[in-house]
């Protein structure tokens, strides 16, 4: 008896061996897409598309004005923010036939460039769907397919230092480009400016958003920066990446 149990696990083996192979490649084969369903582009790297009707992200003020004459800057606050919306389908003076299927364009900057963009299209748009859309887009921005959910039925995308997400707002797509490197200087600014005392320390790096100009630790402006024009930064770092020289000053 125990002969007969012994040849038969004997026998069974191979068998038990090509089971095991036949999950292990089911698992490679689960994993693989994971690993391709990743997105290393940089913003500098996206084209232009038709769906974003001129805009761009990095764009300034000023060529955000060549784009739309009309539009009106929202106060810039302590952090270098400001934001402001386009309203095509209810500003009479708003050329529509530039902005077909457009409802709302909303735009955020820092330090004067743009960094977030948001598109709300209405029902009329050529897209109405999550899946349509993120087809169309893809194509345009050359985004590879690495989509995931969010939030109820939107879709996410999150590359090297962006992110996207489109979902359905009043019967229309919902579109946004974040710049994630943006935000993490935002939030840095945000934390200096917490820390006790940050504004009064000798040691931070303070910024002149008139004249673009930052002083380095212990080198102080000759006249006090005006408050509306006061920024600190984080390092003398974040101060050359938001576009300030150090002032003359201070290079001695």
């Amino acid at each position: 008896m125990e002969n007969l149990i012994f040849r038969f696990e004997i026998k069974d083996f191979p068998m038990q061996l090509v089971r095991l192979a036949s999950l292990l490649i089911l698992l490679c084969a689960s994993l693989a897409p994971a690993q391709e369903r990743q997105c290393t582009l940089k913003l500098a790297q996206l084209p232009d598309a038709p769906e974003l009707v001129g805009f761009r992200m990095g764009m300034t003020k000023d060529q955000v004005k060549a784009r739309i004459p009309q539009v009106i800057f929202g106060k810039t606050n302590s952090f270098g923010v400001s934001k402001t919306s386009i309203n095509p389908d209810f500003d009479p003076r708003i050329d529509k036939s530039t902005f077909a299927g457009v409802r709302t364009v909303s735009l955020d900057f820092l330090d004067g460039r743009i960094t977030s963009l948001w598109f709300g299209y209405d029902s009329s748009f050529k897209l109405h769907t999550v899946p349509d859309f993120i087809e169309e887009i893809s194509r345009s921005l050359h985004l590879p397919d690495a989509w995931t959910p969010w939030k109820s039925r939107g879709q996410q995308l999150r590359c090297a230092d962006f992110q996207m997400t489109v979902s359905i707002v009043a019967e229309g797509p919902s579109f946004r480009i974040l710049d994630e490197s943006a935000e993490e200087t935002l939030t840095a600014r945000r934390e200096a400016e917490e820390e006790p005392g940050s504004e009064e320390n000798s040691e931070a790096i303070v910024g002149d958003r008139q004249s673009k100009t930052y002083y380095s630790k212990g080198c102080h402006p000759a006249n006090e920066i005006k408050e509306a024009n006061r920024v600190i930064f984080n390092n003398s770092e974040d101060a050359e990446k938001a576009g300030y020289q150090l002032a003359k000053q201070c290079q001695q």
